[in-house]
């Protein structure tokens, strides 16, 4: 029997994979972080599926669950936010299940930065004004960031930042950033994407503490930054299309 880590999105039930889906209605017992998964995500699983919220579970206490199961040749769908490649602990879970020889698999889902951008309708990557995208957090409770990704480095780039799990210091985040973007640097954070308690915070460097404080964000958010967010005034169109490349 298989664990099968899923990308379950950044919340919208539809937003799923066909193979995600198939996946979830085809596994007795479902691992799920409640704080990010929605009930309707949980719909696909199959009826009398075994469900189990690993929000308040140790990664060993979670291997237990998979390790059982598959002793009980049971498929297991591991449901990860967003998508698996991202900040999910993949990395951790697939080598306890390698040691004791549980086989899985990876379905990819909808991060939550892409659902971000589609609910704002920007491109992240706008010519010759940002044509990288730098995925990162900030370190708070958790383990260090490694030498070499301090955020005032990225932000030298002048790329779009996707800052995952920076909710709670965004004032700190805003002071390390301006001085390479500027205070007027377009800032968005988007809580909830695709989700019936969406909110999105269109803001820019300079105000962008005051409007998550007032809104009294504390996680499940993502915050982008970068001069590709304004308006298209200072844009060039992509040479990809244009009438007069060598085609």
């Amino acid at each position: 029997m298989t664990v099968h880590f899923i990308g379950a999105g950044p919340g919208a039930a539809d937003l799923l994979t066909v193979r995600a889906t198939r996946l979830l209605a085809a596994s007795p017992v479902c691992l799920y972080a409640g704080t990010y998964v929605t009930a309707d995500v949980l719909d696909h699983c199959p009826v009398g599926a075994e469900l189990v919220d690993t929000a308040g579970l140790t990664l060993d206490e979670i291997t237990a669950h998979l390790v059982r199961a598959h002793g009980a040749g049971r498929d297991v769908a591991r449901l990860c936010s967003g998508d698996p490649s991202l900040f999910s602990a993949l990395h951790e879970q697939t080598a306890r299940l390698d040691a004791a020889g549980v086989p899985w698999d990876v379905t990819p889902g909808v991060p939550a930065y892409a659902a971000a951008a589609a609910r704002l309708g920007r491109e992240l990557t706008v010519p010759e004004v940002a044509q990288s995208v730098v995925l990162t957090r900030t370190q708070a409770r958790s383990t260090r960031m490694p030498p070499g990704e301090e955020l005032e480095r990225f932000a030298a780039t002048g790329a779009t930042l996707a800052l995952h799990l920076a909710i709670t210091r965004t004032r700190e985040l805003a002071a390390r950033l301006t001085p390479s973007y500027g205070p007027d640097c377009p800032a968005v954070v988007v809580s909830r994407a695709t989700r019936p308690d969406e909110l999105i915070l269109r803001g820019t460097l300079a105000d962008m503490g005051d409007l998550v404080e007032r809104a009294g964000l504390r996680q499940a958010a993502v915050i982008l930054v970068g001069p590709a967010l304004g308006g298209s005034g200072n844009a060039a169109e992509s040479h990809l299309y244009a009438a007069d490349r060598v085609r």
